[in-house]
């Protein structure tokens, strides 16, 4: 069909990085040797891809055929996010509903994280609907600290919610460690705990390689932070912190979606003590 119209086509595929984890080289493959085969049309291949670097673990093959051309666009800055908030609000919100410092602040809120303009206009759109609930006539900064907690919560909540039995095990560790007083806590007392909470449910536990790694999951997820120390001779070891917020109750998210978890939390635990 394309060389019986002719012409150029372009291919754009949003999240390529995505496509390729799910579907493997075969379909980037099979696009760039289109042209090969076609006599009276070409086509055009466009990736748009968060993931600078999903290239290097393409096949060799599909790599050297992209003769890619990188351009990259950098996170919009606050003022450029200021600049296209007030441009979407003229159009839907009157001028005099959002007080002073609103745009400013959901600008520098979702510039501080990632820059993302659908982010900062989530948080706008959310501010006024923390307005109007209160049945206040003027958007303030302090809708905007609600709503910003509530996407917060509204994220994490899907996250905490879908972790496999495993990795909720070692993040209910974590907490459990930390509800215990502890802070950088150590990947030996994360996995002292997870093995008594394994035993409570009768899970397998998995070796502290595999929890290591499961940590490092958790790291990644936002869940938690996990920076490696040297300790010398003996070793590197992680110090793991929670950075969950504090208006996010994971240990109910993990027994609401997994009810034998409430066994693991109600249960006592013996903790390593520090020298």
């Amino acid at each position: 069909r394309m060389d019986l119209n002719g012409g150029v086509y372009i291919i754009v595929l949003d999240e390529i990085d995505h496509l390729v984890r799910k579907a493997g080289d075969d379909l980037l493959y099979n696009l760039t040797s289109l042209n090969a085969s076609l006599k009276s049309a070409r086509t055009c291949v466009i990736g748009i891809s968060n993931d600078l670097k999903f290239t290097d673990f393409l096949d060799p093959r599909v790599r050297s055929r992209l003769g890619q051309l990188d351009i990259v666009f950098n996170p919009y800055d606050a003022g450029q996010l200021q600049d296209i908030l007030r441009q979407r609000s003229e159009g839907s919100l009157k001028d005099e509903i959002l007080d002073d410092g609103v745009i400013a602040l959901c600008a520098a809120l979702a510039a501080q994280e990632h820059g993302d303009a659908r982010c900062a206009l989530d948080l706008l759109r959310v501010s006024t609907e923390k307005a109007e609930q209160n049945g206040d006539d003027t958007v303030t900064q302090r809708h905007v600290r609600m709503a910003q907690h509530q996407i917060e919560r509204d994220q994490m909540i899907p996250v905490i919610s879908s972790l496999p039995s495993q990795q909720k095990l070692v993040l209910a560790a974590v907490l459990l460690n930390e509800k215990n007083g502890l802070r950088n806590i150590q990947t030996g007392e994360v996995y002292d705990v997870y093995q008594q909470a394994c035993r409570y449910i009768g899970h397998n536990a998995l070796t502290q390689r595999r929890v290591s790694g499961l940590i490092s999951n958790l790291d990644m997820l936002g869940l938690i932070t996990a920076r490696t120390i040297s300790k010398g001779r003996y070793g590197r070891s992680k110090q793991i912190n929670s950075c969950i917020p504090n208006n996010v109750n994971a240990q109910e998210i993990m027994i609401e979606s997994e009810s034998e978890m409430e066994e693991v939390f109600i249960r006592p635990y013996r903790h390593q003590s520090r020298l």
